[in-house]
């Protein structure tokens, strides 16, 4: 990284331009990724609040395994219809507004989902909610690469992924302890307030320039400043500039391991509560604050240690991210073996504990990566591209294991689920494999998009010259 210094910038279209150190990880400040943070961690509360009360919605309306598996798997699958006008808006639209917009409308879903009286009206309300509760990404991950430089993205985009995991199992504890206490219904009425607060907090954050972080970037590393795009490249059809993402190697890497890590990560959180009841005769709240209390500081550890070294060797060594977050994945693939194979509970929990650190320090390298493989102004796309993929593979997961669990209980009495969680440990090795192999195309990649983004073999948009950096030449397009 070259010397720091700072320089003023025009970081927001129509305002004047902003004294920023290039050599900060953060030279616009933490607010927008906290905000972010924030976003998904009380989407991930909401979602995952099912978890911890599926034993009395079972009880209440009289399904099986396979019919609550399919709740949240239909609720995904709704959001990747979606996801990809979502995508277009965020390259295009005021993304702090969208953000705002979509969790409002979350929370009042959220208050729905107390207050249904059937299977079938909880099913339907559970698909909406699930519809918007996927929109927040693409503008929220765009947003972020705009504001953090690429020496910085890994931990921003862990500060993002550790309110997503940790919402994860906080939803887990908060459902089943108000579920023992309350009911479950209480439980989603109590997480509409927050969600809606949210809302409000998100319009605090300024829309940016697009493409300030790469720009930054240069200026801290003391090389040329990517180019902008063209008139011609901007206007491209969406089927146009689908095939261009598809393109990119270290794209097709990222999206197809995320997905298989999410459909392991997917089936175990959603059923582990379960299976600490049914395998060691545990009570609601005891089983919660297991997977809950375990899976958040696994995640906490391996989002902190994952987005410290992933930016610390950023640059340094070749395709770095892909190397580390595959080599994460695996440690954590075989946790959850000893989670889910080893029948005595102090191992287990060490074992599930292994899975939640892996898993959480390849995620936001990952995510660090698709930002700098991708051109600033296809960003929302790309990531709606590989959020649909990888949700589509994180809604199979409670799925399949609740089909397989019903399959090898023989159709009596409750379903197998250690036998079923050994559906996810083969594809998240698989995962982990392809990951590191995306290494070898991920820094010709970087040095694609910030050429505008030019899929192998095809000419780039002409290069714009910036002005002095004084004067606002990392600024806007």
């Amino acid at each position: 990284m070259g010397k720091s210094e700072t320089v003023r910038v025009e970081a927001f279209a129509g305002r004047p331009p902003v004294a920023v150190d290039p050599g900060r990880t953060a030279p616009l400040g933490w607010w927008p990724a906290i905000c972010v943070a924030l976003v998904a961690f009380v989407d991930r509360v909401e979602y995952n609040l099912l978890a911890g009360v599926v034993p009395q919605i079972q009880e209440e309306f009289g399904l099986s395994d396979k019919a609550v598996g399919a709740i949240p798997t239909a609720g995904a699958i709704a959001g990747v219809v979606l996801l990809l006008p979502a995508g277009r808006l965020a390259d295009t639209g005021r993304r702090n507004w969208i953000i705002a917009a979509v969790v409002g409308t979350w929370a009042l879903l959220t208050l729905g989902t107390g207050l249904a009286t059937s299977y079938a009206l909880l099913f339907g309300i559970r698909v909406l909610l699930g519809a918007a509760g996927q929109l927040y990404n693409p503008p929220a991950s765009s947003l972020l690469a705009d504001y953090f430089p690429p020496g910085g993205r890994a931990r921003a985009y862990g500060l993002e992924r550790l309110g997503y995991f940790v919402g994860l199992p906080v939803g887990v504890l908060v459902g089943g302890a108000l579920a023992q206490a309350v009911g479950w219904r209480h439980a989603f009425l109590f997480v509409a307030v927050p969600g809606a607060v949210i809302a409000v907090l998100c319009l605090t954050v300024r829309e940016p320039v697009r493409g300030l972080g790469d720009r930054i970037g240069a200026l801290a590393a003391g090389t040329a400043p990517p180019v902008a795009p063209s008139a011609a490249e901007e206007a491209l059809p969406v089927h146009r500039q689908l095939r261009q993402l598809a393109r990119i190697p270290t794209l097709r890497s990222v999206v197809a391991g995320l997905t298989i890590m999410f459909f392991g990560l997917g089936g175990l959180f959603f059923w582990m509560p379960t299976f600490y009841q049914r395998q060691f005769g545990l009570q609601e709240a005891a089983a919660t604050g297991i997977a809950g209390g375990v899976g958040g500081v696994g995640i906490v550890l391996g989002v902190i240690v994952g987005g410290r070294y992933g930016d610390r060797y950023h640059g340094r060594r070749p395709g770095w991210r892909m190397v580390l977050a595959g080599t994460a994945l695996f440690a954590g693939a075989l946790g959850l073996a000893v989670a889910a194979l080893v029948p005595v509970l102090p191992v287990q929990i060490a074992g599930y504990f292994i899975a939640n650190a892996g898993f959480a320090a390849a995620i936001p390298n990952l995510t660090a990566a698709n930002a700098d493989v991708v051109p600033a102004h296809r960003r929302g796309l790309g990531f709606a591209v590989l959020n649909a993929v990888v949700t589509l593979g994180g809604a199979a997961g409670p799925f399949l294991v609740g089909v397989a669990s019903d399959a090898l209980s023989g159709g009596g009495g409750p379903g197998s689920l250690r036998g079923a969680f050994t559906v996810l440990l083969l594809p998240l090795g698989a995962g982990a494999w392809i990951i590191r192999r995306g290494g070898r195309t991920f820094d010709a990649d970087i040095r694609r998009a910030a050429g505008g983004g030019a899929s192998p073999g095809e000419p780039g948009p002409t290069a714009r010259q910036p002005g002095p950096p004084d004067r606002g030449g990392v600024g806007g397009r």
